[in-house]
């Protein structure tokens, strides 16, 4: 199998299912593509009904192209992530992994067109982020629920107003900026850099206004990222936490005993933003984002120099919170369920209370003048008591 007659495989695909996200390529599965959260398998010919090892490792090889460092990386450490473009312009991140040693492959389908903040119907809070001058800002989330996509968002709010440097550390390259009021320089890893630590390293030498690291993943990248923060860099990156308090707690458990209280003196002053996000089914099919934001504060600062206390944890700075910005996942869930934009199972389903969720919905009916229980009446038994004499 060519790489001719892979990318007529995979044109083949994206051709079967309109909205997909996904490509996947499994031993002992057929070819399948996911759209809105599922996987589907794709009829095709040639019929793929189900891929032998043979036939995934053929494909990976072939995509992986003769790239010394890429084949090294998945012998060593069992994965490797490049990008894959199409002559049409379709562009791929590719995750290549064994299991049992077999080779699968997940591909995400890459936009080529950077969305706008509007358009994505994210909170009017990062248009307010795309304001910041310096500090610490993290989209935190699973993965696949859209962060790099939110991010490239707010930087092309950012390319669109400031006359900024930008520089990314990507791994790899998803959307590809164009040159707009800022300048941008993304750099890919393996290709234009071999480490996020002496990316970034580098980074604070090339008189960047923004730096966007793919991924914080260890804690040397951390500290570099705080210490870009505390010299005028405003550094945006993702983590894969579910919610502020989490990433807060990620981050400080990254260091040692000895280091934690000079670490959270740090994080205290350069943190400016943490927005955390999920993915919930819509109604009428598709998916939409849902979101947590926090901002620092003086009681934000206080808890991460002094640690959560009781009436000062995350949570509860963020539902006291909304005069600055603030949101939980919960009220947030409440205004889609208020309009209209997923059914009710799916906000308690996703509650991170549901108590609460539970109370917010029933307000929401009460004004509609809908009933907010299944009991339609209450009868007392009469013959309970007569019974029991």
């Amino acid at each position: 199998m060519r790489r001719k007659e892979i990318d007529y495989i995979l044109l083949k695909m994206l051709e079967y299912k309109k909205n997909l996200s996904d490509l996947n390529f499994t031993p002992g599965k057929p070819i399948q593509v996911e759209s809105d959260g599922e996987l589907m398998p794709v009829r095709m010919q040639p019929n793929f009904s189900c891929l032998t090892a043979f036939q995934t490792e053929i494909i990976a090889l072939n995509l992986i192209n003769n790239n010394r460092e890429l084949t090294e990386t998945l012998i060593k450490r069992g994965s490797c992530d490049f990008s894959h473009q199409l002559k049409d312009g379709v562009r791929f991140r590719v995750n290549v992994f064994s299991r049992s040693s077999k080779y699968s492959i997940a591909m995400r389908k890459l936009e080529t067109r950077i969305p706008t903040i509007k358009e994505l119907n994210l909170p009017e809070v990062f248009f307010q982020m795309s304001e910041e001058k310096n500090g610490l800002l993290f989209v935190t989330g699973a993965t696949g629920v859209g962060k790099s996509t939110s991010l490239a968002a707010l930087l092309n709010q950012i390319n669109e107003t400031k006359a900024y440097h930008i520089i990314t550390l990507e791994d790899p390259i998803e959307f590809q900026h164009s040159q707009k009021k800022s300048t941008f320089n993304q750099r890919e890893l393996a290709t234009d850099f071999d480490t996020f630590q002496s990316g970034l390293r580098a980074a604070m030498r090339q008189a960047p206004k923004v730096i966007l690291v793919g991924e914080m993943r260890d804690r040397e990248t951390i500290e570099i990222g705080l210490a870009a923060a505390e010299t005028g860099h405003l550094v945006v990156t993702t983590l894969h936490t579910a919610d502020a308090g989490q990433t807060i707690n990620r981050i400080l458990g990254m260091f040692s005993t000895e280091e934690e209280k000079l670490i959270r003196v740090r994080l205290a002053d350069s943190l400016k933003w943490v927005v955390s996000q999920k993915l919930l089914p819509q109604t009428g099919g598709g998916r939409i984002a849902a979101f947590e934001v926090m901002c620092t504060s003086l009681r934000v600062k206080d808890s991460i120099l002094h640690g959560e206390k009781e009436g000062n944890s995350y949570a509860e700075i963020i539902k006291q919170g909304s005069a600055r910005s603030m949101i939980s996942f919960d009220e947030y869930i409440i205004r889609l369920y208020e309009k209209g934009l997923i059914e009710e199972n799916t906000a308690h389903a996703y509650a991170t209370r549901k108590d609460i969720v539970g109370r917010g919905i029933d307000t929401i009916k009460s004004s509609r003048g809908e009933a907010t229980s299944d009991i339609e009446s209450l009868e007392m038994d009469r013959g309970y008591r007569r019974s029991h004499q």
